[in-house]
């Protein structure tokens, strides 16, 4: 079966499902090029409040399809690695910048780029029973995705290095421990928890949202005051649309007589 990408809405959610159980999910370039169209899309329709990343059946995903890369004869081994990494980070990058909330929804084994995909989104919520491991090193690669600074920017120096050499199966309870996972389900249950935020999130200005996550994108990078300038312009823009909706004429109910 050739991987592919399920699109699914649920209300004001879009769900996106990397489909091929028979790999555990494995990332495809062309399943991951759908997905980023899909967010694209996604971006320019207003009736779009957030996003959940699933994987179809008992796993999230077991990254970068490696048999595929080693496999494929008619693209030499070079070629295929550039493809892959090239719709590998355009995804991620997609995921990082749409400005709808994304949730991922872990079940089973979330290893190597499939753990960087869960890693960035900006929230996870992750079965009792899921795994999360950066496999890499074990396969004698170095990682991909954006794993390592994803890992870098969220634990102490020695946690990611632990996690990138050692490759070892971390639980979602440890990784809830240090704040990676933002909620633990029953097994089975991730997809649904993570319809029910998607809904409370939903709730929520679009545009504040928005805003929020960008100021959180670029905090690392800006000194204090170069922060404190873009929170001022991020507050000034959602207090003229609090501004603006009070203005609005407000409807008056049936006159009584």
């Amino acid at each position: 079966m050739t991987a592919e990408l399920r699109t699914e809405r649920r209300d004001s959610t879009l769900v996106l499902t990397f489909s091929d159980p028979a790999s555990r999910n494995a990332l495809a370039p062309q399943a991951l090029t759908a997905a980023v169209e899909a967010l694209n899309v996604a971006e320019a329709d207003a009736t779009v409040r957030a996003v959940v990343l699933v994987g179809e059946g008992a796993h999230f995903s077991a990254g970068s399809d490696l048999q595929r890369l080693a496999n494929d004869a008619e693209i030499r081994p070079g070629d295929a690695a550039a493809h892959q990494l090239h719709a590998l980070r355009s995804f991620v990058e997609a995921l990082r910048a749409h400005p709808n909330p994304v949730i991922a929804a872990v079940e089973g084994a979330a290893t190597a780029a499939g753990f960087s995909l869960a890693l960035a989104c900006d929230l996870i919520v992750a079965a009792e029973d899921a795994r999360f491991t950066m496999s890499q090193g074990q396969a004698g690669l170095s990682p991909d995705g954006g794993g390592s600074w994803l890992l870098a920017h969220a634990l102490p120096r020695a946690l990611a290095l632990q996690l990138l050499w050692l490759g070892e199966p971390v639980s979602a309870r440890e990784l809830q421990a240090w704040g990676l996972v933002n909620r633990v389900t029953d097994s089975g249950q991730a997809l649904a928890e993570a319809t029910r935020l998607a809904r409370q999130l939903a709730s929520r200005a679009p545009n504040v949202l928005a805003a929020t996550k960008e100021l959180v994108n670029q905090a690392r990078g800006l000194a204090l005051n170069e922060h404190l300038n873009a929170e001022g312009i991020h507050f000034a823009d959602t207090l003229s649309h609090i501004k603006g909706a009070e203005t609005l004429p407000k409807k008056r109910g049936p006159r009584s007589r």
